[in-house]
């Protein structure tokens, strides 16, 4: 009798599975906990669940997440799945629970129905004790628990936040996750503290807008590094650019506690587009935040996802997203080909043809691999602070994945690269 979880999308899915462990108990279950940023995304959360039947026959499929919020229905008519929970449900322990097996009850008789967001739930017992479908309005649901945890434990992501007040026109994730919430420092604190004393090295803040925590992300950074001197790596999940405050960047200047990596929401690299995409920011505040934040700390690192194709981008612009990577220095991209969303203002604009999508994304991710094999090669001969998270597997403090020959996982010191072997460093502790 086990709990497996299977993990799709970001980091705070990942938080929220290790919550959800122990919330299930020990019941033989496995909780698919699902993304919805892309169609791919989804399309890839259907195959882990029928993955997940085939390996495991006996187990309850639990389904929750961004996906199982915006399409209840579509995962309750999988003969797979055994229940759908909603991004506010999956905290409650019940959501995870399930009396015997009745062979005399029939597997499905229709129930009362509600609504969430303009999506219609019907909620249907199955014989298993409760209601297969239960997803409510996540518009009006309270704030959640702090999330936190990572099963290797080396790093734990932290809920620090979740939803979002922003309209992009491309993305559901709002409508999926609920307006934005800051959650309380106190229990953020205590939820650090709690993985920290179970040997997390690395402490990651997530959520799904996290820049913006009120009463603003840098002074909740300060006050954590202020409150635990125990915390000696802190790491930040994706930022919205136009969001990072002068807390944060005194922190970037002066706190050698804050890793050097980080992660922008930046999308594209051209104006137009970005307005049609309805971003905050220009292509020049872009560059001017990656400037400020290199000017600050001399190893900032820049990673960025950047989305290929987007209705109406003309070649022009699809060449101006790809100059942004050298005139950013983005060494960790994240690419996306455009991919329209049910019920988004982006779906229903001139759509770039298919082929030319998948041809823009790969010269994309073309000209992102060049920069980062530049970055890696400029590592040969340097010294670089490295934790190791999964044998002799790690990243350095720019995060670097570096490899180093029979390093225990928890290993964390200085290194001397001495190969870039094709995307990871090869180095040796001193």
């Amino acid at each position: 009798m086990s709990v497996e979880t299977i993990t799709l999308g970001c980091r705070l899915n990942f938080a929220e599975s290790e919550m959800m462990r122990g919330l299930a108990g020990t019941d033989d279950l496995t909780i698919v906990n699902s993304c919805a940023v892309t169609h791919e995304a989804v399309r890839q959360t259907r195959q882990a669940i029928r993955r997940a039947r085939r390996e495991r026959p006996e187990a309850r499929i639990v389904v929750t997440g961004c996906a199982a919020q915006l399409e209840p229905a579509m995962f309750a008519g999988m003969p797979e799945v055994d229940r759908v929970v909603g991004n506010a449900e999956k905290y409650l322990a019940s959501s995870f629970q399930f009396a015997p097996r009745n062979p005399f009850v029939p597997s499905e008789v229709e129930g009362r129905s509600s609504s969430a967001e303009g999506v219609s739930t019907s909620l249907h017992t199955n014989g298993l004790g409760g209601t297969k479908v239960s997803v409510g309005d996540i518009m009006t649901s309270p704030p959640p628990p702090v999330a936190a945890g990572f099963l290797a434990r080396v790093r734990s992501f932290v809920a620090v936040q979740t939803g979002c007040d922003h309209r992009c026109t491309f993305c559901t994730i709002w409508a999926a996750r609920g307006p934005s919430q800051s959650l309380p420092y106190e229990a953020i604190r205590a939820a650090v503290e709690r993985e920290l004393a179970a040997g997390a090295q690395e402490i990651v803040l997530t959520g799904v807008d996290i820049t913006s925590y009120q009463p603003g992300l840098g002074l909740l950074c300060q006050r954590l590094l202020a409150d635990l001197p125990a915390l000696t790596r802190l790491r930040l999940s994706s930022l919205d650019s136009i969001e990072i405050d002068d807390a944060l960047m005194e922190l970037v200047a002066g706190e050698p506690r804050l890793l050097p990596h980080f992660h922008l929401s930046l999308q594209a690299g051209d104006d137009l587009t970005l307005k049609r995409m309805k971003r905050r920011h220009s292509r020049a505040q872009a560059v001017a935040t990656v400037a400020r934040l290199k000017a600050a700390r001399g190893d900032v690192t820049i990673g960025a996802d950047l989305i290929a194709g987007f209705p109406t981008e003309s070649e022009e612009s699809a060449e101006n997203t790809r100059r942004l990577i050298a005139d950013c220095d983005i060494v960790t991209a994240h690419v996306f080909p455009f991919s329209p969303r049910p019920g988004t203002p982006a779906a229903r604009m001139p759509q770039v043809a298919h082929n030319v999508v998948k041809q823009r994304a790969a010269a994309l991710r073309d000209v992102a691999a060049r920069q980062r094999q530049a970055w890696l090669a400029g590592h040969l001969g340097t010294r670089q602070r490295v934790l190791i998270e999964n044998g002799h597997k790690g990243h350095s403090d720019g995060f670097a994945p570096v490899r180093i020959a029979g390093a225990p996982r928890g290993a964390c010191g200085p290194a001397l690269i001495t190969a870039v072997d094709g995307d990871s460093l090869i180095g040796t502790f001193e």
